[in-house]
């Protein structure tokens, strides 16, 4: 199954895509997709919805806007340098466990939304990322092998960042993480069963046409179930939670010399199965 929202900011509705490729409205079965929804085993109600009348669903129309799939996590956990091949062009070794870092939930928006440039910001960075969302409390789990049964689905993430905040500032990482619009996520979460193999997506990114970033997730350090084991050795992962797993090369950091986002810029960027950003850079 392909989830997906709809509709304005603050106003957003469940949904589908079909078979056909059609966005389906289910505001009329759920309320949305959130941790109530992945918390309450709701995953089968949906596929028999979907099985039993998925063409007699309303059609959601084509100039609604593409909400995040998921709505506002309670949390984002991010994992910092777990490419080694981007590793490597930060010039940097390979971490022996996962660098986690936070980011605010409410950096969470649409797919083709704005990305906010914020104020004092000089050095608006990218990175295309695999997202995996929680779909069952996971705590203190006993092996990589049981994480499979907590993941909800994976999508697209665009962990934006202000490197001047996060490098510059003082402090860890969150100020360079956490600016308005900072996570674009979506088109569509994608339910395991649609991903032959996460972690052998390719994945890319463009700006203003250009070709920044083309990498896989065969490139990970720490694969998605690892990190979802890993992680709940320090924390309760609650359903609906995201965690984005690290970016490829080719960040505007990396590049010499460094390049960085401004407004007017224009970001594109995909992962395999899981469709397609694109974003206009704007002034906060």
């Amino acid at each position: 199954m392909r989830l997906i929202r709809f509709g304005p900011l603050g106003n957003e509705k469940p949904g589908v895509i079909d078979k056909s490729g059609t966005r389906r409205d289910l505001s009329a079965h759920f309320k949305d997709w959130d941790m109530a929804f992945f918390g309450s085993s709701n995953m089968p109600r949906l596929a028999e919805i979907l099985k039993r009348d998925a063409a007699a669903l309303p059609v959601v129309p084509e100039n609604e806007r593409w909400a995040s799939p998921i709505a506002r996590p309670a949390k984002v956990i991010c994992i910092g340098l777990n490419y080694s091949d981007h590793a490597a062009e930060s010039g940097m070794p390979i971490p022996p466990e996962p660098i986690v870092f936070m980011k605010a939930s409410n950096t969470v928006v649409g797919p083709y939304d704005d990305l906010l440039i914020p104020r004092g910001g000089e050095k608006t960075d990218w990175e295309v990322e695999l997202g995996v969302v929680i779909g069952k409390e996971a705590r203190y789990l006993g092996s990589t092998a049981d994480a499979s049964a907590h993941i909800a689905g994976y999508c697209l993430t665009h962990d934006v960042s202000e490197r001047a905040f996060q490098l510059e500032r003082n402090g860890q990482w969150t100020k360079g993480k956490s600016c308005d619009t900072f996570n674009p996520l979506g088109p569509w979460l994608s339910t395991p069963d649609e991903i032959p193999n996460p972690d052998a997506l390719k994945m890319k990114l463009w700006v203003n046409g250009e070709l920044r970033q083309n990498g896989s997730t065969d490139k990970m350090i720490f694969n998605c179930a690892f990190l979802v084991h890993y992680l709940s050795q320090f924390m309760t992962l609650e359903p609906g939670d995201l965690i984005s797993t690290g970016t490829p090369p080719g960040v505007g950091l990396g590049m010499k010399p460094p390049k960085y986002l401004k407004a007017g810029d224009v970001v594109e960027l995909e992962i395999e199965h899981l469709g397609r950003q694109k974003q206009h850079c704007v002034p906060a």
